[in-house]
C-alpha cells in the first residue's frame, strides 16, 4: 500500500507521519508539500509587483519545502520506501488532486483543530480532504 502524508512541519503533521509509520508498518510513503501561492500572496512584501519576484519565492520555497521534507523522511524509522514530493495549489484541492492522479491507496492527514469562526473563515484541509477523497483519509488530532 502507499499512503499519503501531507507535510508541513506542524506538530499535526508529525502526529500524522508517526501514526502512518507506526499504524501502516511495511506500508511505503509519500510525504507531500503544498506551496500555496494564494497564502504566500497575503504577506507578500511590496516588491512582489517586481518582475521575477514569484519565481525567487518558489524556488527559495521549494528548496525549503524539500529540506523540511527530507529532514522528515530521515527522521522517522522505517523498512519502507519513503517517497517525497512538493506541488503548487490550493492545499486541499492540491491533496485531492495527488490522491487522485497517483497511485494512493490511503490517507493520514493532522488536523490543527480550529473551530468555531476561524474553522469557517479559513476552512479546513482535512475535512475538505475527507469529503472530496476516492481513497480512505485517517484524521489525527
Amino acid at each position: 500500500m502507499r499512503i499519503l502524508v501531507p507535510y508541513d512541519g506542524s506538530e499535526q503533521a508529525d502526529a500524522a507521519l508517526e501514526y502512518a509509520v507506526t499504524q501502516h508498518p511495511g506500508d511505503d510513503l509519500v510525504l507531500l508539500h503544498v506551496l500555496d501561492f494564494v497564502e504566500a500572496g497575503y504577506s507578500a512584501a511590496p516588491e512582489a509587483a517586481l518582475a521575477g519576484y514569484w519565481e525567487e519565492w518558489y524556488e527559495q520555497a521549494e528548496s525549503s519545502a524539500e529540506e523540511l521534507l527530507e529532514n522528515a523522511a530521515a527522521a522517522i524509522e522505517t523498512e519502507a520506501d519513503v517517497e517525497t514530493e512538493v506541488v503548487v495549489g490550493p492545499p486541499a484541492n492540491a491533496i485531492v488532486e495527488y490522491i487522485e492522479t497517483e497511485d494512493i491507496d490511503a490517507v493520514v492527514i493532522g488536523s490543527h483543530g480550529r473551530d468555531g469562526f476561524s474553522r469557517i473563515l479559513l476552512g479546513s484541509v482535512a475535512e475538505t480532504v475527507v469529503r472530496r477523497s476516492p481513497v480512505p483519509v485517517t484524521v489525527v488530532r
